[in-house]
């Protein structure tokens, strides 16, 4: 089946014939004119006329800055930004409900999810329209509509096959909101002919719908910022502040935002990125999934940066414990959260045995950030909120670890560019193409957040799959066993693959339906001369 359908009329909304002409070419969606208001799309539209020009040209600059990266160059500390690394200055108080958050939990914005995050045992839900939710825009619109419920405790859901009725508890986790990052586009949206930025469609529905209720509920619009490659781009995020809390008469500063470290580039701006949204901000996240496809993808070019099998890619690996550490030092000298990475594993409920080695391994891993001084974490499943909870409570003494200081710390750019070691073997490269093709398959069909083999995969964890092969099929890595991979192997493991996968989702589904298009499409990827910077902008031409 080809994904792609037959585009329906646009909804042309203008409130004023001389202003911005703003198309809605979505397929219509229960109560989306809810949420698709003359105010958010007013906002929208002002937001990418001042700013949808500088997106472009910082992206750019990212290719730019890849030619560079594919011709020998290494990122180093800005020469030119010393002085604010050097300065003493802090960001800005935090609002109450941002002061502990200790855990966590992250999630598509489908309506379950929503109240069952809320409902969680941990201090924040980070509701996502990036890595895990595929950008449907029956997806988006409805996520934004969830939300809208969820802030105004309407919200419920009745379960077809059980029956069970979902609502929230009267206490719930405060919520923050992970719009797409700067590379994605909203297709079905264009103002004056140009289609929108997808961070700046989640960014400005979601704050011209809610501001208002979320400030009567005495707290705020938080978001996390993904995919940031520069203090630049930071700045872009800082300037949309506020000129979004000017339009809609918000105090300034009102808006808090984290910074989700996760490109290699980052890591040598992250006092930077503070300074540029110190007004705004709320700290950095260590964004481990992420950064690992990142470490490839900048250095793809680069046999001496090929990376050993994903599962060995731990973070006691050097040039990992370099950026945490690095992270938490920088952000509690300038008073701001340093955030721990995601916990992939979930409970295994047919196998005790497994299931309590899947759990110690989140322990220790959740009892390694408490210890590097973490202010808190990050889980993908309520069964982990309990594991997470306790080993952030055994050792903060307080709210938050502010006053680690981490003066040991000393990570230069050799630390954070060491490329670890390992073995690349032929169950990896096995396990890429059976995870990278389901996952990619899924996301077509409209879920971006996928239990596979007791690990909950997201885009971030598919992108390190096909990055892998394409660095290794790349280089000619050699396998433990000392075979070349080789695209001819590749072809063999894909079809072996493929068969394994028949066996474990039924021919139907395999046959049918996206699956060939997903494989289509990551054999493509894989196999390419040139490397796609991100899987998801590929298939979401295919997206429905």
């Amino acid at each position: 089946m080809n994904a792609q359908t037959h585009t329906p009329p646009a909804q042309v909304y203008s409130r004023d014939p001389a202003g911005p002409k703003v198309e809605i070419l979505g397929p219509k969606v229960e109560r989306a004119g809810e949420v698709l208001t003359p105010l958010a799309l007013q906002l929208l539209a002002s937001l990418h006329r001042r700013f949808n020009a500088r997106r472009l040209e910082l992206l750019n600059a990212r290719r730019e800055r890849q030619l560079q990266l594919d011709d020998g160059a290494l990122p180093d500390f800005l020469a030119h930004t010393a002085p604010v690394r050097a300065a003493e200055w802090r960001i800005a108080p935090v609002p109450a409900d941002l002061t502990d958050r200790r855990v966590e939990i992250t999630g598509p914005v489908d309506r379950k999810m929503v109240i069952n995050a809320l409902n969680a045992p941990v201090r924040c839900f980070m509701a996502d329209f990036e890595d895990s939710c595929s950008p449907t825009w029956e997806n988006i619109v409805r996520g934004q509509v969830n939300l809208m419920d969820a802030i105004r405790r309407t919200i419920s859901f009745e379960d077809g096959s059980t029956g069970k009725i979902y609502r929230l508890h009267e206490k719930t986790a405060t919520l923050i909101v992970r719009p797409r990052g700067w590379h994605l586009p909203e297709k079905h949206v264009r103002i004056n002919g140009e289609p929108v930025s997808g961070s700046l469609f989640d960014f400005a529905l979601f704050l011209a719908n809610n501001h208002e209720t979320l400030a009567r509920g005495g707290t705020g619009p938080y978001f996390y910022l993904p995919k940031l490659e520069s203090h630049l781009e930071a700045r872009l995020w800082n300037d949309v502040f506020l000129a979004a809390q000017e339009a809609l008469g918000i105090p300034r500063g009102t808006i808090k935002a984290t910074v989700l470290i996760e490109t290699i580039l980052a890591a040598f701006e992250m006092d930077e990125i503070l300074h540029e949204l110190r007004e705004h901000s709320a700290g950095l996240n260590c964004g481990r999934w992420d950064y690992i496809f990142s470490f490839i993808k900048k250095f793809r070019n680069r046999p001496d940066f090929v990376l050993p099998d994903r599962a060995t890619v731990t973070m006691d690996r050097h040039f990992l414990k370099s950026y945490v550490e690095l992270l938490i030092k920088t952000c509690h000298r300038r008073g701001a959260h340093a955030m721990g990475g995601m916990a992939a594993q979930i409970p295994i409920r047919d196998d005790p045995a497994a299931n309590e080695a899947a759990m110690a391994r989140v322990r220790a891993d959740k009892l390694r950030e408490a210890h590097a001084g973490h202010d808190g974490t990050w889980i993908a499943h309520p069964g982990l909120a309990p594991i997470a909870r306790e080993a952030f409570d055994s050792v903060l003494r307080g709210p938050n670890q502010l006053a680690v200081a981490r003066a040991d710390v000393n990570v230069g750019e050799l630390d954070l560019l060491k490329v670890p070691g390992g073995e690349i073997t032929e169950a990896g490269l096995r396990g890429c193409i059976r995870v990278g093709v389901q996952y990619l398959e899924a996301w077509l069909r409209g879920n971006g957040c996928v239990p596979l083999y007791h690990l909950m995969e997201d885009a971030a964890t598919a992108e390190i799959c096909r990055a892998q092969l394409w660095q290794w099929l790349r280089h000619g890595a050699r396998t433990s066993d000392g075979q070349p991979v080789t695209v001819e192997r590749f072809d063999r493991l894909m079809s072996a693959e493929l068969d394994r996968i028949h066996g474990e989702v039924g021919s139907a589904r395999l046959t049918h339906g996206v699956f060939p298009s997903a494989a289509r499409l990551f054999e493509q990827m894989t196999k390419s001369d040139s490397f796609d910077e991100f899987l998801t902008l590929p298939a979401y031409e295919l997206l429905t």
